[in-house]
C-alpha cells in the first residue's frame, strides 16, 4: 500500500494532476498515437518500399562517341541504364543526381540530351534543348561555360557527341 501512495503522491507533485486524470490522459495519448500512426506507412512497409525503389549507383560506364539519337534512350526510362546528359557535345554521367534528372526530376526533360542551349539560356522549353549554341550573347555563353565547369567537377566524362556513325571496317565487309 505505501507503494501505492508514493507513486500517487509523486504524479501529483511532479504533474500537478490527479493520478486519475493522469492516466486518463496517458491512456488518451496511446490511443492517439496508435490511431495517427496507423495513418501512415509501417517502418517494416517502408523499408521495402525504400529497398524497391532504390537504384543502384553503378560505376560509370565510357560509352565513346554516339549520336543524339543513341543517347536519347539514356534518359532515365529504363533503370538498368545510366542516366546520362551533355553539354557542348560532352557526354556525363549525371545518374548520382537521379533525383534531379530522373523520371519526375526537376531536370528530367534534360536527361538523354544535349541541353546545351537550355542551360545557356536557362530555359525549360523543348525547342532550347539542343547542343546548338549559335546565336548566343557573350553572357549566355559565360552561364554555359559555368555550367560546363559544374558538371567536370561533379559528374564522369563518358563520351562524345558524333553528328553520324563512322562506318567501320567490320560494317565495310558485311557490305561486301
Amino acid at each position: 500500500m505505501t507503494l501505492y501512495t508514493t507513486i500517487t503522491d509523486a504524479i501529483t507533485d511532479y504533474t500537478g494532476l490527479s493520478p486519475t486524470a493522469f492516466f486518463t490522459i496517458s491512456a488518451m495519448m496511446v490511443v492517439v498515437y496508435k490511431l495517427v500512426s496507423t495513418m501512415f506507412v509501417a517502418a517494416d512497409d517502408y523499408v521495402a518500399v525504400k529497398r524497391d525503389q532504390q537504384f543502384i549507383l553503378r560505376e560509370p560506364v565510357q560509352i565513346g562517341d554516339i549520336t543524339e539519337e543513341e543517347l536519347r534512350p539514356y534518359n532515365g526510362s529504363d533503370p538498368n541504364k545510366p542516366l546520362l546528359m551533355a553539354i557542348k557535345g560532352k557526354i556525363y554521367d549525371v545518374s548520382r543526381s537521379r533525383m534531379f534528372y530522373g523520371p519526375g526530376g526537376p531536370y528530367a526533360l534534360f536527361a538523354g540530351r544535349d541541353a546545351s542551349r537550355a542551360l545557356a539560356l536557362m530555359s525549360f522549353e523543348p525547342s532550347d534543348l539542343t547542343g546548338n549554341i549559335e546565336g548566343l550573347s557573350a553572357s549566355e555563353l559565360e552561364v554555359l561555360e559555368d555550367w560546363e565547369a559544374k558538371f567536370e567537377e561533379k559528374y564522369v566524362k563518358v563520351g562524345q557527341l558524333v553528328s553520324e556513325r563512322t562506318s567501320t571496317v567490320e560494317d565495310e565487309t558485311k557490305v561486301e
